[in-house]
C-alpha cells in the first residue's frame, strides 16, 4: 500500500501490473509503470486515465511520424529499435519516441487535472498548470523534430 498524500491520492500505488500498450510493430510498446515513473505521475492518475492518455499520445505521435516510418520501412528497417546508434540499451529513435509520448501524456494530464479552485490562488495555479502543459507539448514537438531531423524552431507572432 502506498503512503497517503494531501490530495487524496496515494504514492506507490502504481505497479508493474499497469500493463504494456502494444504499438504498431515499428515503434516501441509503452510500459505504463515505466511511463508513470518517468513522468512522476502520482496515484491521483488512475491506470485507466493513464492508459487512455497514453493511447491517444501514441496515436498522435504515430500520425506525426507516418511518413518517417514509411521511409524507414522502405529502406528495409523493421523497427525503430534497429535504426541508428544505441545508447542505454535503446536507439535514439526509441528514446525520442518515448519522450514524445511521455511529454504528450504529461500535457494531457496537466490539462485534465487543473485545479477547480475558484479563488485568485486557484486561478494562479491553473495558469501555471496551463504553462506546464504548453511546456510538455513543446517537449513533444522537439522530440518529434529530433526524430525527423528538423530544427527545433519555436516562433511566436506578437
Amino acid at each position: 500500500m502506498g503512503s497517503p498524500i494531501a490530495n487524496g491520492g496515494t504514492l506507490g500505488t502504481s505497479s508493474t501490473n499497469e500493463g504494456i500498450i502494444a504499438n504498431d510493430g515499428f515503434w516501441p510498446d509503452v510500459d505504463l509503470a515505466t511511463l508513470r515513473a518517468s513522468t512522476r505521475l502520482t496515484g491521483n492518475v488512475t491506470v485507466e486515465r493513464l492508459r487512455a492518455s497514453a493511447i491517444e499520445a501514441m496515436l498522435d505521435v504515430n500520425t506525426q511520424l507516418v511518413a518517417f516510418k514509411a521511409a524507414r520501412i522502405g529502406e528495409g528497417w523493421d523497427s525503430a529499435a534497429d535504426v541508428g546508434e544505441t545508447i542505454a540499451g535503446a536507439t535514439a529513435l526509441v528514446h525520442r519516441y518515448l519522450r514524445a509520448v511521455a511529454s504528450t501524456v504529461q500535457a494531457d494530464i496537466a490539462e485534465k487535472y487543473r485545479d477547480w479552485d475558484n479563488t485568485r490562488a486557484g486561478d494562479y495555479r491553473g495558469q501555471g498548470e496551463s504553462d506546464s502543459a504548453d511546456d510538455f507539448r513543446r517537449n513533444a514537438r522537439w522530440a518529434v523534430a529530433d526524430i525527423l531531423g528538423r530544427p527545433r524552431n519555436v516562433v511566436e507572432l506578437l
